[in-house]
């Protein structure tokens, strides 16, 4: 750490409601001492060695228990890249500790460190990590301003996140209304069998007899950040929820349709800022030498709660945990956090309009765009927003006529971006917006014209930016399928489905008969290879058969091909000769979301217009052939489509 002494605070003592908290961090005093912060708040700070690589232990007491459980508690950076050395997974950890405030009624702590050029070791960044605690709150709050200095070295970071470690009294976890369960432990889970990837794992001898023959794998419980409001898990003895409560998204990378994960066995409770899950390097956070960044991620609030009945029904404090969820986001942004950074409400402004789409095949008019997604992000071309991961973003959904209001917006420079369900593409306001305090911008009436060349000859899918409604098959026999009360949500988080399109199709691949199939029934969710035995997998290639009463021999007609995710995938287009030495489009080698094995029913979007020269066609029975071209020694390169479509000449 340099020469900066070492500090450590041993117990921050927090009575909140009906219960006490006893947090330990990583920063050492020379010599203890007692500070009372207010009535019911004390703080102990003594020298321990034994804490000092830990960001923080909390000791919850339930009802004057003395056993209740553990928290570890870490601002955990991974993977970072110094230029010279090699990429690791580092903890956040402080060299000073001070008390911001401590009025009798809010106490707000700080953790710092200031990196410098001795630090070889340490991802090259300064940070100041807060913690805030109300009166009467049943809860604490955690937020932290990360920021570089531009002679810092060249940096790629790929994940930052603030993570909770439970003791093992907790059992049932809840991360949405369908996906909450007892769950098994860590200790099951090192009895098991580990299966394609080390996060996927066979529970083979579980304590819970119920579990055995089920997989447990992370991913399973991943979340698309605009539905990543609150997760958590139950004790049941004492019957103690621990929720991580997410108010806002808009110090998150990727935009409302980004991935990752939230609770999972441990017990272990995560929010992630930033992270390249389900998006690949596209998202990884690159730093050139001479770059300045500064960025506060949070707050968020940690949320504990009790109800004797939840011992017999946790699912009791899940509800309870929504609702203060609400509360919370309605709250945002919040007043309490006293770093100058962090921006408040009166320093943010606001932004305005209705959106309509005209898409002239289907209306010959302006149409409100309901239900849309549009949101503020740093300026970039159509649909860059997935890929941004320095800023800030703001998102929200216009209402049935198309209406929208972004609030609380940070000043700064932006671009306004949608994204429609039922048509394809991403909108672009050109104009950049200028939001400065208190500024209400009103730009009243917009135009999406999604991409468009030709009338619709036929389409296969729903343009949603998902795979959700293709063929999604049963998992292989051998592995037990947890049964949620609605497996809607769920039924693609399960294990091992890619490997059913090798059992479906042993020998010929994928054909759909535009006329005759149904993509809900006949449509693969995931062009994946084959496996063909011995760890060998060989391409693919999927046919779709057409008639056309006439064709066009002089004009040009459109696929327009929409990609719900890529890993690791060339994907060939050809008409009419699979056999041709060159294909009609290649996307090239694209992706790295790893959506087919982390269960993600969908990841980056891709868009492709790709041009079909009328003389490739023929008068009655057509055949355009995909294929996809790497099976680089592994089930997992593939793509999922979004949504297909033939556009006649133009």
């Amino acid at each position: 750490m340099g020469k900066n002494k070492q500090l450590s605070v041993h117990i921050l003592e927090v009575t909140v409601v009906a219960l006490l908290f006893l947090l330990v961090a990583d920063c050492r005093p020379q010599n203890g001492r007692r500070l009372t912060i207010m009535p019911d708040v004390k703080l102990e700070i003594q020298p321990n060695d034994s804490y000092n690589a830990l960001c923080f232990l909390t000791f919850v007491h339930y009802l004057g228990s003395h056993i209740v459980f553990h928290v570890l508690f870490r601002y955990w950076i991974s993977v970072w890249n110094l230029t010279g050395h090699g990429t690791a997974r580092k903890q956040l950890s402080a060299t000073s500790f001070e008390i911001i405030s401590n009025n009798g009624n809010t106490t707000e702590i700080s953790f710092k460190r200031i990196w410098n050029s001795s630090q070889t070791d340490e991802p090259p960044l300064d940070f100041d990590r807060r913690i805030v605690m109300g009166r009467d709150t049943p809860g604490f709050y955690t937020y932290a301003m990360i920021e570089r200095s531009k002679e810092y070295p060249p940096t790629i970071i790929q994940q930052l996140n603030v993570v909770f470690k439970l003791q093992d009294m907790f059992h049932y976890m809840a991360v949405s209304d369908e996906r909450q369960r007892v769950m098994p432990t860590q200790e099951d889970r090192e009895k098991g069998k580990v299966l394609g990837f080390k996060e996927a794992v066979l529970l083979t001898n579980p304590a819970n007899p119920d579990l055995k023959g089920e997989v447990d794998d992370k991913y399973f419980y991943a979340n698309d950040n605009i539905k990543d409001k609150v997760h958590g898990w139950v004790c049941s003895n004492p019957p103690v929820g621990f929720w991580m409560i997410n108010p806002s998204n808009e110090f998150r990378t990727g935009g409302p349709f980004k991935q990752d994960l939230t609770s999972h066995v441990g017990p272990t409770v995560l929010s992630v800022f930033f992270s390249t899950h389900y998006a690949g390097e596209d998202l990884a956070i690159k730093f050139q030498h001479g770059e300045a960044w500064k960025k506060v991620v949070g707050p968020v609030f940690v949320y504990l709660n009790s109800d004797a009945s939840a011992k017999e029904n946790p699912s009791i404090l899940w509800t309870d945990a929504k609702k203060r969820m609400n509360q919370e986001v309605a709250s945002w942004p919040y007043e309490f956090p006293l770093s100058q950074d962090y921006i408040k409400s009166n320093q943010r402004g606001t932004v305005t309009g209705q959106l309509f789409v005209n898409d002239w095949f289907i209306n010959k008019r302006d149409v409100p765009a309901s239900n849309a997604y549009i949101g503020l992000a740093p300026p970039g071309d159509a649909g860059s927003w997935q890929i941004e991961n320095k800023g800030y973003q703001f998102w929200t959904k216009t209402d049935t006529k198309g209406n929208f209001i972004i609030k609380n917006v940070i000043s700064g420079i932006y671009n306004l971006y949608a994204t429609v369900p039922g048509f394809i593409g991403d909108y672009k306001y050109t104009p950049i917006i200028k939001v400065t305090p208190g500024s209400n911008i009103k730009l009243g009436s917009l135009v999406y014209k999604p991409p468009r060349n030709g009338a619709t000859l036929w389409e296969i899918g729903v343009p949603d930016r998902t795979a959700a409604e293709f063929f999604i098959p049963n998992p292989p026999p051998q592995y037990k399928v947890h049964k949620y009360q609605n497996n809607s949500e769920s039924i693609f988080k399960q294990y091992g489905l890619w490997e059913q399109y090798s059992v479906l199709y042993p020998k010929r691949d994928l054909v759909y008969n535009v006329a005759t199939s149904k993509y809900s029934r006949d449509w693969f969710f995931a062009h994946v290879t084959r496996n063909v035995g011995n760890n060998k997998y060989e391409a693919t290639t999927w046919s779709i058969l057409f008639n056309l009463g006439n064709v066009n021999k002089a004009s040009n007609y459109t696929l327009q091909l929409a990609l719900a995710a890529a890993h690791e995938s060339e994907l060939h287009v050809r008409v009419n000769n699979e056999k041709a030495q060159e294909p009609v489009f290649t996307t090239g080698l694209i992706g790295g979301s790893n959506a087919i094995a982390r269960h993600g029913i969908h990841g980056l979007y891709w868009l492709y217009s790709i041009r079909i020269q009328g003389n490739l066609l023929v008068k009655g029975s057509n055949t355009i052939f995909l294929t996809q071209t790497n099976a680089d020694l592994t089930a997992f390169n593939g793509v999922l489509y979004d949504y297909l479509r033939l556009e006649g000449p133009h």
